[in-house]
């Protein structure tokens, strides 16, 4: 399809229009943390790292950070283990209803987080409760996994399809116990998408907010949480700038590696 040149700068415009929409907010965010005006006045009136310095000396901050990072590990983790075997079970073997859980393992990151927030928080009141287990770390961890799994999920299938069981094959053709070749054939070929997705994974978590304010519990403030609890406190204003920029930068580095080891993969295939 040939598209006239007039058509093509319209596309253009219309694109960079797009991306100046996404990206100049999270621009002007970066440069309001180095903002010395305590007002936030535009344009700067100097630039100052000293909001940078209080945020990193804010007990509430290092927590709200320290809680994010255990609750990113932990549901990638187990996100790592459960999408893989599932993965596995979908690509490898054939059953009645496979097509089925495939449906239902990708199902919860296509859903309104706040519909999946209000069933877990009811589920966790329901089962964990009368255990004596209320909201906290672990419920979060468990409320994020749902969605990080599917990141895993479509990672591990994809690059199983891809490369086939040929050279599984072939590998206990050569006398190679299943052990043997997963450690040796299947897991190598596995390593980067593994890596990606478990990347993918944790930005989904270190920022994720909806989920999280239905299965947290007092003592579990994640640092989206934090910033929007402390979101419209003036003295709290700097320091919340400095959080949502570091936010920013720990977001976008996760996702530009997972993107750069995905397509070195297909290179490589």
């Amino acid at each position: 399809m040939t598209l006239s040149p007039a058509a093509r700068i319209a596309l253009r415009v219309m694109m960079f229009l797009g991306l100046a929409v996404i990206y100049v907010p999270l621009l002007v965010v970066l440069i309001n943390s180095f903002n010395a005006d305590t007002t936030f006045g535009w344009p700067p009136s100097g630039f100052t790292g000293r909001w940078w310095s209080q945020a990193l000396h804010n007990e509430g901050a290092r927590q709200a950070v320290l809680t994010s990072v255990k609750a990113g590990l932990g549901a990638t983790a187990a996100a790592l283990v459960l999408g893989t075997m599932a993965a596995f079970a979908v690509s490898r073997y054939r059953f009645f209803g496979r097509e089925t859980v495939s449906l239902v393992v990708v199902l919860p990151i296509a859903l309104p987080g706040i519909v999946t927030g209000i069933a877990l928080s009811n589920a966790f009141q329901v089962v964990l409760k009368p255990l004596g287990i209320g909201l906290g770390l672990f419920t979060v961890i468990v409320g994020h996994a749902t969605f990080c799994v599917v990141t895993i999920f479509n990672n591990v299938l994809a690059r199983l399809r891809r490369t086939g069981t040929s050279l599984e094959e072939a590998s206990a053709d050569l006398g190679a116990d299943t052990f043997q070749t997963f450690w040796h054939v299947t897991f190598p070929a596995l390593r980067s998408a593994l890596l990606a997705g478990g990347l993918l994974s944790f930005a989904l978590s270190f920022d994720e907010i909806i989920v999280t304010t239905f299965t947290a519990g007092p003592g579990a403030q994640t640092l989206p949480i934090w910033i929007f609890n402390n979101l419209f406190r003036p003295n709290q204003a700097p320091v919340v700038n400095v959080l949502a920029a570091a936010l920013i930068v720990l977001s976008v580095v996760p996702i530009w590696i997972a993107q750069r080891l995905s397509s070195g993969a297909r290179g490589v295939a």
